[in-house]
C-alpha cells in the first residue's frame, strides 16, 4: 500500500459519524423491503407520538379553555320533579316574580317625604333660590356685580355716559348755576353718595353781592342769594326739591396771606335741611390781592361786600390760561375737584339727614337709597 493511500485512510478514519436525522427525513428516505406489509395507522400513530413528546409546552400557541356552566355546581337540582327542565323552572320562577309585584302597594308616605325637599316650596333647595333672587340675594348681588362691570367699561370708553347711567332714582337736585364746572362735580358726588341721582343746574344771578365777595360771611351771603333767587324764578323748582349753591371768595386768614375758596350751601325747605362746607383753599399772592383792590372804584357801590374785580380774571390773565383752568395751573389741581371733594361730604350729610327726618315720621328707608 502506498503512502498516498494511508493518509487517504487515515483521513476518513477521522470523521465522526453522521447524526441522527430528523424524524420526517427519515420516514420520507428509509425505503420499504418489498415482500413487507406496514400498517399506515399504526405507523402515523408512533410519529404523532413522537411529535407530541417533543414539543415545548412553553412555546405551544395552543390555549386550552374552561367550561362554564350555566348552572353552578353547588346549585341542588335533585328537587326538579318529574323530569321537568330548566327552562320550565326559570319560567316559572319569573312568572312568580311578576306576580308579586303586581300584587304589592307602596307607600305614598316615604316617598312623599323623599321628594319633599324638592317638591316643597319651603325647602330648602326652593328655599335657597327663593333667597337667592331677593333683594340681597346671592343672584342679585351677582346681577348687580355685572351691570356695575359693564357702566364702568362704559364709562371708561365714554366718561360723559357716566351722567346719564347714573341719573335717576328717588333724588334731584337742583344746582342754582349753569356752569359746568359746578354742575358736573355736584352731579357726580351726589350720584357717588346716592347711587342715583337727578342733578339739574339752572342759571341764576346774585343781587346786593360785590363781584369778589371778600369774606367767609360774603361768599355764604352770595350762596344764599343764589338759592332764594332761583326757588323765586323758576316755577320748576319747588319746595321738595334740593337746592345748592356755590360761591367763591376771598379772605385773609392771616396778615398779608390771601386766600380763595368756595362755599357751598345745600336747602331743603320741606325737610328745613340747611347744610354748609367750604371748598380746599388755594393761596393767592399779595400783589394779585392788592392790584384788585386799587381797580376797585371808592364809589363802588358794593364795596362793603368785597371788590369789582374778580382774582379769577386777575390770575387767568397773569397765567395766560383760560379763566376756568387758573387753579389747575396755578395749583395743579382744579376747581372742579376741589368743588367735587367738599361736594361729597355735603352729599353725605343730606343723605343721614334725610334719614333722620323721615325716622321722626316714622318712614321706613331703604339705606341704598
Amino acid at each position: 500500500m502506498s503512502d498516498s493511500q494511508k493518509k487517504v485512510g487515515n483521513i476518513l478514519s477521522n470523521i465522526s459519524p453522521p447524526s441522527e436525522l430528523p424524524s420526517f427525513v427519515t420516514t420520507a428516505a428509509v425505503s420499504q423491503p418489498s415482500g413487507v406489509t406496514v400498517d399506515t395507522t399504526q405507523q402515523q400513530s408512533t410519529m404523532e407520538e413522537e411529535q407530541s413528546s417533543r414539543r415545548d409546552p412553553e412555546s405551544d400557541p395552543f390555549i386550552p379553555t374552561t367550561f362554564s356552566p350555566a348552572i353552578p355546581s353547588n346549585k341542588d337540582t335533585s328537587t326538579m320533579a318529574g323530569g321537568e327542565s330548566d327552562c320550565t323552572e326559570t319560567a316559572g320562577s319569573t312568572a312568580r316574580t311578576s306576580k308579586d309585584f303586581a300584587s304589592m302597594v307602596l307607600n305614598p308616605d316615604p316617598l312623599a317625604d323623599a321628594l319633599s325637599p324638592i317638591t316643597q316650596g319651603g325647602s330648602a333647595l326652593f328655599g335657597w333660590m327663593k333667597g337667592a333672587v331677593s333683594n340681597n340675594g346671592i343672584l342679585q348681588k351677582v346681577a348687580e356685580k355685572a351691570k356695575s362691570s359693564v357702566d364702568t367699561i362704559v364709562t371708561t370708553l365714554d366718561p360723559q355716559m357716566k351722567e346719564y347711567i347714573n341719573s335717576g332714582g328717588d333724588t334731584e337736585v337742583i344746582v342754582a348755576s349753569d356752569k359746568d364746572d359746578k354742575v358736573r362735580p355736584i352731579r357726580e358726588a351726589f350720584q357717588t353718595v346716592f347711587g342715583k341721582a337727578t342733578v339739574i343746574g339752572l342759571s341764576t344771578q346774585t343781587a346786593g353781592i360785590a363781584a369778589q365777595p371778600v369774606g367767609f360771611a360774603a361768599g355764604l351771603k352770595g350762596a344764599e342769594q343764589r338759592i332764594n333767587s332761583i326757588r323765586a324764578e323758576n316755577p320748576r323748582v319747588d319746595d321738595h326739591l334740593p337746592v345748592v349753591a356755590v360761591e367763591s371768595f376771598l379772605v385773609e386768614l392771616f396778615p398779608d396771606q390771601w386766600f380763595d375758596a368756595g362755599v357751598i350751601v345745600l336747602f331743603d325747605y320741606a325737610k328745613n335741611i340747611l347744610l354748609k362746607t367750604v371748598t380746599q383753599m388755594t393761596p393767592i399772592p399779595l400783589p394779585i390781592v392788592t392790584s384788585i383792590r386799587a381797580d376797585t372804584p371808592e364809589d363802588y357801590e358794593l364795596k362793603d361786600t368785597g371788590f369789582a374785580i374778580t382774582v379769577g380774571s386777575v390770575m387767568a390773565k397773569n397765567l395766560n390760561t383760560p379763566h376756568t383752568e387758573w387753579h389747575k395751573t396755578y395749583t395743579s389741581v382744579s376747581r372742579s375737584e376741589m368743588i367735587l371733594s367738599a361736594a361729597k361730604t355735603v352729599a353725605t350729610l343730606y343723605k343721614q339727614a334725610v334719614a333722620e327726618y323721615a325716622s321722626t315720621l316714622g318712614i321706613a328707608m331703604d339705606p341704598s337709597e
